[in-house]
């Protein structure tokens, strides 16, 4: 039933999310920084320092925004994709790997509508403490170099709901959806690469047609499908995370649109700047959709929604 799909997909998005947020926050930062600025050399770098400088509920900054919108995020895209299978299917015939990819492509579709202004917010909180630590670094050695003392500057911490209120007041709800068609260009493929990859490691689990494959064929072929897929569509995500990025650390690259950002990209950093952050993104998707797929397809909600009758007897 819809309703199941929905509360499946918001309870995997929460479990997945809640496990490599700190991974995600590592990718945004160093998709972010550009040559010449560089303050991290590896994810377990950056997250050592995170955790020096802001603590160790550092890496979960943004992690509420995420946590709020991921369950319609990830509800919308497994139940979209589920209803495009069964449209596109003919008389409960397999569908074909076309048809696989189809139902893909309307799944990222739909999914932007909430993908897009979460994504947003928790890049600005994410790449915060990257600017300010940089910010700071730079105030330590003009110190050094001038014999004025001065203030080491301090850290203004905005939350998420001041950031949507700003975007509001000055560009309305077009604001929050900055970077809207690169969210595209990244999620569309995705969904195309990730659904019918998964759909197809996850039948080689399967004894009988009729019956699920057990859980943890579900859970690897979603590591394996979502790993795959992310890799194969990060440049998308890189391009997507500089533009969404509303803040720029000093001397950084400012883009007016996805030719201009991929340009000045592949021309001052090079072709591998299009691949930072990959290994992070692909530990961070599949831990997520490995726990997403298994918890859609073990079907949580249906037990719960079972035992709702039974408890109002």
């Amino acid at each position: 039933s819809l309703p199941a799909k929905l509360i499946n997909g918001g309870i995997a998005g929460l479990i997945g999310v809640t496990c490599v947020f700190p991974i995600d926050l590592a990718k945004t930062r160093l998709q972010n920084q550009q040559n010449g600025q560089r303050m991290y050399t590896s994810l377990s770098d950056c997250l050592i320092k995170t955790i020096r400088s802001e603590g160790y509920f550092g890496m979960y900054r943004g992690a509420a925004v995420n946590l709020t919108l991921v369950t319609p995020e990830k509800a919308i895209k497994l139940a979209a994709n589920d209803f495009f299978r069964h449209h596109l299917s003919k008389d409960g015939k397999k569908l074909t790997l076309l048809r696989e990819m189809l139902a893909g492509c309307g799944a990222g579709t739909c999914q932007v509508i909430v993908t897009t202004p979460m994504e947003m917010l928790k890049i600005q909180l994410q790449d915060a403490g990257r600017i300010a630590a940089q910010k700071k670094l730079m105030a330590a050695q003009a110190q050094l170099s001038s014999s004025a003392a001065a203030e080491p500057a301090v850290e203004s911490r905005t939350t998420a709901t001041q950031i949507t209120r700003e975007l509001l007041r000055s560009k309305g709800i077009a604001g929050l959806y900055k970077g809207l068609g690169a969210t595209l260009l990244r999620d569309v493929p995705f969904s195309i690469v990730y659904f019918p990859l998964f759909a197809n490691l996850n039948k080689l689990g399967q004894k009988d047609p009729n019956v699920k494959a057990p859980f943890y064929v579900s859970f690897l072929s979603g590591c394996v499908a979502g790993s795959t897929a992310a890799v194969a569509v990060n440049p998308c995500d890189v391009i997507k995370t500089r533009l969404q990025s509303l803040q720029r650390g000093v001397n950084e690259d400012t883009y007016s649109g996805i030719l201009d950002c991929t340009k000045k990209i592949w021309q001052r950093e090079g072709p591998t700047a299009f691949f930072k952050g990959a290994y992070c993104r692909a530990l961070v998707i599949a831990p997520l959709f490995g726990i997403a797929q298994v918890v859609y397809f073990v079907g949580i909600a249906e037990f719960l929604l079972d035992m709702l009758p039974k408890r109002r007897a």
